[in-house]
C-alpha cells in the first residue's frame, strides 16, 4: 500500500493517511437553493477521485457528502420562486443529485440530509447548553466563542476581523456580537420548523455539519474536506462545537481553490453556462471533469471559455489516441518508460493529490506512444485515466466499417504507384463516409471526422 499525504489546512504540514484504519472523509456539499454552478463541482469531483484513487491504493476509505437542505436562502429562493421551502428544497436536492450524475463519477458512500438529522442536531446543542458552551435566549440558541479557548486556529483570524455572516442571528439576543446561532426559533412568515427544548425553529448552518459528520463517521476520523470560501466561519465553528462538545473531530483539514470568474460576463457571451448542467450540455462530462483536475486542488482555478475550449483540445487529443492505436492490448510485458510514467502518475496523486502533475505523465505517454511504439502503453492510459473519471475516454475506439478499409488499402495502393489522382479521390470518397484518413508512425489509419 502506498504513503498518501496530504496537506492539512489547520498545521500546513503534509500529513500522511493511515494504512490501517477506514479513512473517513466528510465534505461540506451544496446549500440546495438553486442549481448547482461549476464551483460547487469541484469539491465533489476532487473529493470523489480522493476516493477513487484511495480505494484503488487499498485504502478503506469511506466518502461522505452532505446535502444542507435547511438554511436561510431556501426560504428566500422558495418565496421567490412560489413554492413551500420543504417542496422547493426537496426539488433542487433532486436537481443537485441529476446534475452531477450527468459527471459520470457515481456517489458517495453516503449523502445525508440536513433535514433527516435534526434528533442528532438537538441532542448535540443541548450537550453544548449543559456545557456552558452554549445559552438560550428568546427562543434562539448560540454558541459562546469565547468559552472555546482555540477559537482561530484553522482561520487565524482575530477577533476584531470575524463576521459571523448569516449565523450572527439577532445581535439584542446574544451575550457576545462573536457568538453564532445553533439554533433559531420559528419566524412569522416561515413555512416550517422542527421541536426541540427551547421551541420551534430550525437549526443554524454549522451545526448541521458537525451532527450529519459524527452521525456517519463517529467523533473522529481522518480527514474534513472542503472550498476554501469555508474555511471562516464554517469550518472554524464546526471545529469549536465538536471539540468543546468533547469530541476529537478532524485530523486533517483538506480545502479546495475557488473558481475564479466573471459571471455576469460569461452570462452575457455564452449563456449560463457556469451552471454545471449547462457547462456539461455545452461541452460533455469528460471536458467538465478534465478542467475541474488541470490544475492543483488547492490553487484558484480561472473559469473561461478559453479554459473549456483548452480542456476540449486535451480531451479530444486523448480521444484521438484511442482512434489511431486500436491494436488489441499488449500480452507482452509492459515497456519500462510506460511503467515508470504509471508509478510517477500514482506518486503525483499520493503526493498532496496531485491531479495536475497526474495528467501530464498521461500526455508524456500519450505523446511518447504517438512517437513509437511501447508495449502496454495503451492500457496503461486507460487504467489512469479511470481513476481521474476519464475512463470513458478509452471507449471512443470506433468501428471502421470493412468497406472504409477495403478504400484505405486500395488508397495506400494507389499512393504506392504513384496514382495521386487516384489516391485523393479515394481520400474525398472516405471523407464523405465520415472518414478521415491520419499518417502515423503505425501506417495510416481511419480516424472519424469530428
Amino acid at each position: 500500500m502506498r504513503e498518501v499525504r496530504i496537506r492539512d489546512s489547520l498545521s500546513g504540514e503534509l500529513r500522511t493517511l493511515p494504512q490501517d484504519e477506514e479513512i473517513g472523509i466528510y465534505a461540506c456539499g451544496p446549500t440546495v437553493y438553486s442549481r448547482i454552478h461549476i464551483g460547487n463541482a469541484r469539491p465533489f469531483v476532487v473529493f470523489m477521485l480522493l476516493a477513487r484513487f484511495l480505494k484503488s491504493e487499498g485504502y478503506h476509505a469511506k466518502l461522505i457528502i452532505n446535502v444542507t437542505d435547511i438554511n436561510d436562502k431556501i426560504y428566500d429562493a422558495a418565496k421567490d420562486a412560489g413554492e413551500p421551502s420543504e417542496k422547493f428544497a426537496k426539488r433542487m436536492t433532486a436537481a443537485y443529485f441529476e446534475d452531477t450524475d450527468r459527471l459520470g463519477l457515481g456517489r458517495p458512500d453516503s449523502e445525508p440530509l440536513a433535514s433527516e438529522t435534526i434528533r442528532g442536531i438537538v441532542d448535540l446543542i443541548a450537550e453544548l447548553v449543559e456545557s456552558g458552551h452554549a445559552y438560550e435566549s428568546g427562543g434562539d440558541v448560540y454558541f459562546r466563542v469565547r468559552s472555546f479557548h482555540h477559537y482561530g486556529k484553522l482561520s487565524n483570524r482575530r477577533f476584531e476581523d470575524m463576521d459571523q455572516g448569516e449565523e450572527a442571528g439577532s445581535a439584542s439576543l446574544k451575550e457576545d456580537p462573536l457568538d453564532f446561532a445553533l439554533w433559531k426559533a420559528h419566524k412569522e412568515g416561515e413555512d416550517s420548523s422542527w421541536s426541540s427544548p427551547w421551541g420551534p425553529g430550525r437549526p443554524g448552518w454549522h451545526i448541521e455539519c458537525s451532527a450529519m459528520a459524527e452521525a456517519e463517521l463517529g467523533p473522529s476520523f481522518a480527514i474534513h474536506g472542503g472550498g476554501s470560501d469555508l474555511v471562516f466561519p464554517h469550518h472554524e465553528n464546526e471545529i469549536a462545537q465538536s471539540e468543546a462538545a468533547g469530541r476529537p473531530f478532524a485530523q486533517i483539514w483538506m480545502h479546495n481553490g475557488m473558481i475564479e470568474t466573471d459571471a455576469e460576463k460569461m452570462s452575457k457571451s455564452e449563456g449560463n453556462i457556469f451552471q454545471l448542467s449547462e457547462a456539461i450540455a455545452k461541452y460533455g462530462n469528460e471536458v467538465v471533469i478534465d478542467y475541474l483536475v488541470s490544475g492543483h486542488y488547492r490553487q484558484p482555478l480561472a473559469f473561461d471559455t478559453g479554459a473549456m475550449i483548452q480542456a476540449c483540445a486535451r480531451v479530444e487529443r486523448i480521444r484521438n489516441f484511442f482512434r489511431e492505436h486500436q491494436e488489441p492490448d499488449d500480452s507482452k510485458a509492459e515497456d519500462p518508460w510506460v511503467c515508470a510514467r504509471r508509478e510517477d502518475f500514482r506518486a503525483a496523486l499520493a503526493d498532496d493529490f496531485n491531479t495536475a502533475k497526474a495528467m501530464a505523465e498521461v500526455f508524456d505517454l500519450v505523446g511518447e506512444r504517438n512517437r513509437r511504439y511501447l508495449a502496454g502503453a495503451r492500457q496503461a492510459v486507460r487504467a489512469m485515466l479511470s481513476v481521474l473519471g476519464l475512463g470513458s475516454l478509452a471507449k471512443a475506439e470506433a468501428e471502421v466499417d470493412l468497406h472504409a478499409e477495403e478504400l484505405l488499402a486500395e488508397r495506400q495502393e494507389a499512393r504506392a504507384k504513384k496514382d495521386f489522382a487516384r489516391a485523393d479521390e479515394i481520400r474525398d470518397c472516405l471523407a464523405e463516409m465520415g472518414w478521415e484518413v491520419r499518417e502515423s508512425i503505425d501506417g495510416a489509419k481511419l480516424v472519424p471526422k469530428g
